[in-house]
């Protein structure tokens, strides 16, 4: 199936190979999809689910066997100018704009009302608000196809029920999806759909056997999300199939039940 030839895209948060970001290059790379992605290895490292430092160049050659070409970055997302450095270098290496933008890169870390501090607060933002917003920016600024352009975001089931013990990252998040509904009609007149995928409670490596075994029930088919299923339906979005798909966002994750 390669319902991608020809389609160049930009993945944002690519560090690990059992990521949710690892999982959606594979899938476009399967569908004949050129691939750039970033990483940053520093936040994995504060999360302690940290890979192998040759993770990135594994993935690259893994995503070259499909017979695309793939190029990648490390880059801090809080820098100033973080996204017209991915873009350029973009550019620099295949010579045109990008087809498709995932932001996927996020910073998520436990808070409450009781813990919130304004570093922590800022932490978030400038990554899940700042960062995604001017990769979005630049994306539409520098697309001029005309036709084909897709933006998709991940977000987070903040709306699907109270997310009190992850506040600054419920928070920003939301955001993410007022993007999605603000800029939908202005980014269809350039031939441009935004859409966010909510992947719900996903097994890409930071769940301990305790977390496993406490979300397990909640999930009516009897297994945990895996980054395949996000990335299947962020393939579709990147997709011409979704073409008439824009302003939406799809909470992919198998029924999973907030409470029991």
């Amino acid at each position: 199936m390669k319902n991608l030839h020809g389609k160049r895209a930009i993945v944002t948060g690519v560090s690990r190979l059992s990521g949710i970001g690892a999982a959606i290059c594979r899938e476009f790379a399967k569908r004949g999809a050129d691939v750039f992605f970033t990483y940053y290895f520093h936040y994995d490292q504060t999360l302690g689910v940290k890979g192998e430092n040759d993770e990135p160049m594994r993935l690259a050659k893994e995503l070259e066997s499909h017979g695309v070409a793939v190029a990648h970055l490390e880059l801090d997302l809080s820098e100033d100018n973080a996204y017209v450095q991915i873009f350029n270098a973009f550019e620099q290496r295949f010579g045109t704009t990008a087809d498709i933008l995932v932001n996927n890169a996020c910073v998520s870390v436990n808070d409450s009302y009781e813990t919130i501090t304004s570093e922590n607060l800022d932490a978030h933002y400038v990554i899940n608000v700042r960062a995604t917003t001017l990769l979005t920016s630049e994306f539409a600024k520098r697309f001029s196809k005309g036709h084909g352009g897709r933006i998709i975001q991940l977000t987070t089931g903040w709306s699907q029920g109270p997310m009190a013990n992850e506040l600054s990252y419920a928070i920003t998040k939301s955001t993410v999806e007022a993007l999605t509904y603000t800029l939908k009609t202005e980014l269809a007149k350039k031939g441009i759909t935004i859409n966010a995928v909510n992947p719900g409670p996903t097994n890409s490596g930071w769940m301990s056997d305790q977390l496993k075994q406490e979300l397990l029930p909640r999930f009516p088919f009897g297994r945990l999300g895996e980054p395949k299923d996000a990335a299947n339906l962020i393939a579709f979005l990147a997709s011409d199939d979704a073409e008439w798909i824009t302003g939406q966002v799809i909470h992919s994750e198998g029924g999973f039940q907030n409470t029991l």
